[in-house]
Formats: structure tokens, C-alpha cells, sequence
């Protein structure tokens, strides 16, 4: 088992241990030492980086990963293992600026944990650190914008009021008789105890800041519905002062391009959307009479063949949407009407029949791709492609023309 050093001192960044194995069984050599200060992935937090520096040498090797292993060892995945071995002694240093967030971002998590308790009586299910953000899962069939305010804000009169944040050790026993926020499974003869002085008491093997005033704010960012509850996304001092930054950023890139204040960019966007939709129903108007204008004169200008209208039409930098429209009232406006048609734009070809007639439009749409390519499907009266190219359509279309005339 590994003697771990950031259980009594989380501040602690550079340590000396000796090399205690070196797994080079996997991609990336594994370093145990028989002791730590780096901290492995666990309990929702993820792991440490930094360097072991190898005694009289000044070679530093990337520490990428750190993993707990079932044993209570702690690996330090390493870049290169060159020169390590059982019995090496090492300088470990921790990446202090990832330590320090993670400190922030963890301690963050107890308080707005116990916030959510003590306010609405809503216990955390589970924890999650990322890169960017954080987030817990709460135990509640519902949840609102204001009571997740109300948790922030006590929070964050947790974090103002610099509370001392003490470690401590205790067997399950006494713990059963301390309150705890939470008291987990009886796995270990001694517990590791996170107290914020009169607000919080829980078991945690994760790194903690001193007081809470090191916790600098807290930030909730979104909330929605999961499998078990609500999951609230939050972020912790620089972090949140990162966010914050990133946020009136775009917010005020978006005033500017709206020539507005940030506080009115939402307004803004709902004027704009309206404004889309409503441009969308009038384009999409205009398209429907542009396609009945199309569908009466290509009607007009073709005579019938054997009792039908083959009408055969390429529309240059047309899309999918057109052709359709158009094929759809070449058929509606002529009970004995073959369509085959083609958009350059994606490119797209449509085949329409009008109802009634005997013809398999699907079949036929099948025909054309295997000498195109691409795919495309549809039913009898209607079928679409997405041919590969449209290089020797009109050799298609008039090869099916003559089919259909025989």
C-alpha cells in the first residue's frame, strides 16, 4: 500500500520517494513509489500530473496519469521509464496550478453539496470533475431555477465567511456518531473526514483546500434532468472567474453584433428567430409557386407520349427541396404524368409518377444509382437519390425513357 502524503497535506508539491516497481507491461510504463503526494483518479476527482526527477540526474519524466490500484498501491504513469527501477530514490513534483484547481473544485463540490442539503434537503448522488467544468447529481424529482440560486447563494456565504476546513481521522464507530453528510460503506478501519467548521462533515479521500475562503466563489452554470434526478454543473474560483470572463465575452460580441446591450441579446435572438421563421414560411411560399409556375409550363411545353407526359428537366444549382416541390405538382396538376428531375446544387434527382399509374419509381430510382452511384430510395408514386454524379444523366434518363416506350 502507498503512503499517501496529500492525505494530511494537500499543499504539499514536491516530495522525495523511492521507486517501489515498474510495471512496463502496458503502452505506458507504470511507476509505484512507497510514497505519493501525487493524487489518482477517485471519487469523482481526477487524478494529478507533474515529474519525477530520478536522484543525480536531471531528467524529468512526465507523470501523464495516475490510477489507484485494488491493493491500495498507488501508479504513476510515466512518458519513460529509462533508468527507473525497484529501489531508485525519486523527486516528485505536482503540477501545482492543476492541484490548486482541483483542491478548489472539489471543496467547492462539499459546500454546495451540503448547501443543497441544509436548504432544501436534497442529498448528492455522485460527483464529477472534467477540464472545464463540474458537476453533481441530486436525489430530487424536481428542481428549480430559483432554489438552485438559494443553494448558490449560501454556498457562497460558506466561501465568504473563510470557514476552517480541517482533516481528520476516525474509526466507522465514531463516525456513525458524528453526523456525517453522508457515511459510507464499512470498507476501511479508519475513515478520512473533510469538516468545514459548523456547515459540513463528510468522508472524502480527496485534496481540500485550508478554509474556504480559498475556495474563491462558486458558479452555477446549467441544470437538466437526468435517470436519477437533476445534475447542476457548477465551476470554482479561477475557473469561474475564467468562465465568467469567457461568458461576457461572447455576450458582448454578440451586443455588438446585435448593436445592443448584453442584457438585451436575448431579446435580440428571440426578434431574430421570429424574423427567421417568418422569412422561412414566406421562402417556402415563394417556393411553392415558383414550383406550380415550373410544373404548368414544363406541363405546356411537353406533348404526350403513348397516352403520357415524360417530362425530363435539370435544374442547374437546385437542391433536393426544389425538384421535389416541382415533381410533386407535375403530379398533382396531370393524372398521366412520368417526372425526372434533376438538381445540381447537392446534386439530387427526384422520379414521380402521377397516382394511378403502373410504373415502380423506387425500381426504377435503383436502375439510375447503379450507373451514377450514391444512394437514394422512395416508394412507387416517388423516389429520391443522392447520386455521386450527374456526369451522363441525360444518357440515363433517355436509356429509361426508351425502356418505358417499348
Amino acid at each position: 500500500m502507498t503512503n499517501r502524503l496529500y492525505y494530511t497535506d494537500s499543499f504539499l508539491y514536491e516530495f522525495d520517494a523511492e521507486v517501489v516497481n515498474v510495471n512496463q507491461a502496458d503502452s505506458r510504463p507504470a511507476v509505484t513509489l512507497h510514497r505519493t503526494a501525487f493524487y489518482p483518479t477517485s471519487g469523482g476527482q481526477i487524478f494529478d500530473t507533474g515529474w519525477l526527477i530520478p536522484e543525480g540526474t536531471e531528467r524529468k519524466l512526465r507523470v501523464t496519469e495516475v490510477v489507484e490500484g485494488e491493493d491500495g498501491s498507488v501508479a504513476h504513469s510515466v512518458e519513460d521509464s529509462a533508468g527507473l527501477q525497484p529501489g531508485t530514490h525519486v523527486h516528485g513534483i505536482i503540477d501545482a496550478a492543476r492541484r490548486r484547481d482541483h483542491m478548489q473544485q472539489h471543496s467547492g463540490q462539499h459546500v454546495l453539496s451540503a448547501a443543497f442539503a441544509r436548504r432544501l434537503d436534497v442529498p448528492t448522488v455522485s460527483f464529477h470533475m472534467g477540464a472545464e467544468a463540474c458537476s453533481i447529481d441530486l436525489e430530487t424529482k424536481t428542481l428549480t431555477a430559483d432554489q438552485v440560486e438559494a443553494a448558490e447563494a449560501l454556498a457562497n456565504e460558506i466561501v465568504t465567511e473563510n470557514r476552517p476546513v480541517e482533516v481528520r481521522f476516525v474509526t466507522q464507530e465514531e463516525a456513525k456518531t458524528l453526523g456525517l453528510r453522508k457515511l459510507p460503506p464499512a470498507q476501511k478501519e479508519k475513515l478520512r473526514l473533510i469538516d468545514i467548521q459548523d456547515f459540513d462533515l463528510t468522508a472524502c479521500g480527496g485534496t481540500h483546500v485550508h478554509s474556504t475562503g480559498q475556495i474563491g466563489c462558486i458558479l452555477l452554470r446549467k441544470m437538466e434532468k437526468v435517470r436519477q434526478g437533476w445534475r447542476v454543473e457548477f465551476v470554482c474560483g479561477r475557473r469561474a472567474i475564467g468562465t465568467a470572463r469567457r461568458d461576457y465575452t461572447t455576450l458582448a460580441v454578440a451586443g455588438e453584433l446585435f448593436s445592443s446591450h448584453i442584457w438585451d441579446v436575448p431579446e435580440q435572438i428571440r426578434k431574430t428567430q421570429e424574423q427567421a421563421r417568418a422569412s422561412k414560411k414566406s421562402q417556402e411560399s415563394w417556393f411553392d409557386e415558383l414550383a406550380e409556375l415550373w410544373a404548368t409550363r414544363l406541363l405546356s411545353e411537353t406533348p404526350e407520349t403513348s397516352g403520357r407526359k415524360i417530362v425530363m428537366r435539370i435544374f442547374p444549382d437546385r437542391d433536393l427541396a426544389f425538384i421535389k416541390r416541382v415533381a410533386q405538382q407535375l403530379t398533382r396538376q396531370s393524372q398521366n404524368t412520368l417526372a425526372f428531375l434533376v438538381g445540381t446544387a447537392s446534386p439530387a434527382i427526384v422520379f414521380a409518377q402521377s397516382p394511378g399509374e403502373p410504373l415502380d419509381m423506387a425500381a426504377l430510382m435503383k436502375e439510375a444509382l447503379q450507373k451514377l452511384g450514391g444512394r437514394g430510395g422512395g416508394n412507387k408514386d416517388m423516389a429520391q437519390g443522392a447520386p455521386e454524379h450527374v456526369v451522363g444523366i441525360e444518357t440515363v434518363f433517355s436509356q429509361l425513357v426508351s425502356q418505358l416506350s417499348d
